[in-house]
């Protein structure tokens, strides 16, 4: 099932911030204050030593907050990573970022995964000039994503965060004006900032 509870609550408990609020928002400004104080009544002066397979676990599930996907979402994309040969971590982040929801959110069409999920479900996204409302799917190489129409472009916060924000466009997509294109293979070098992908595969290899 996935995660619907407090977000800021999660990044506390794996002490980083998961990009679950927008990034300049008061909801992260008030997550980055505690950021290093785990929740709970005695959050403050008390973090119980970790055993290797308890670091292994909350690795695994940063990863599953961070792109939002249910575990058994997460242990199909391991799956299928570990079936391929070479470098499992490297080929898991790939499927990871190549998920729909997950390109719109490095194009800079929604603040949050969360909300580049919703735009997706609700229809307000185009691959290929087709409505394509399934978060999960895969974006090919050289597949285009644009909004369905104007008015998806229009949605308050959508149009709001576009006109506020200067977001860094991974060199894997490519951005001309409301058109995005996958242009390569996605790479692990944002992803292994705040997770390590190795306890991940360890954890689902034991």
């Amino acid at each position: 099932m996935r995660y619907t509870g407090p977000k800021n609550k999660v990044s506390r408990r794996e002490n980083t911030d998961l990009g679950l609020k927008t990034t300049g928002s008061k909801a992260q400004a008030s997550l980055l204050k505690k950021i290093n104080i785990t929740p709970g009544q005695h959050g403050a002066r008390y973090r119980r030593k970790q055993s290797e397979h308890a670091r292994q676990l909350r690795e695994k599930q940063k990863l599953r907050f961070l792109f939002g996907v249910t575990e058994k979402q997460l242990k199909g994309y391991f799956d299928t990573a570990s079936r391929r040969r070479g470098n499992t971590a490297i080929f898991l982040g790939e499927l990871l970022e190549r998920r729909l929801d997950s390109v719109v959110y490095r194009l800079g069409f929604a603040p949050t995964r969360a909300a580049a999920r919703q735009l997706v479900s609700h229809g307000h996204i185009k691959v290929n000039d087709k409505v394509l409302d399934i978060p999960s799917y895969l974006v090919k190489e050289g597949e285009t994503i644009t909004f369905a129409s104007d008015d998806s472009k229009k949605i308050p916060y959508i149009d709001t965060f576009r006109e506020q924000s200067d977001i860094t466009i991974p060199e894997w997509v490519e951005l001309k004006k409301d058109t995005g294109v996958l242009r390569g293979t996605p790479d692990n070098s944002i992803i292994e900032q705040q997770v390590n992908l190795r306890l991940v595969i360890e954890f689902y290899s034991r």
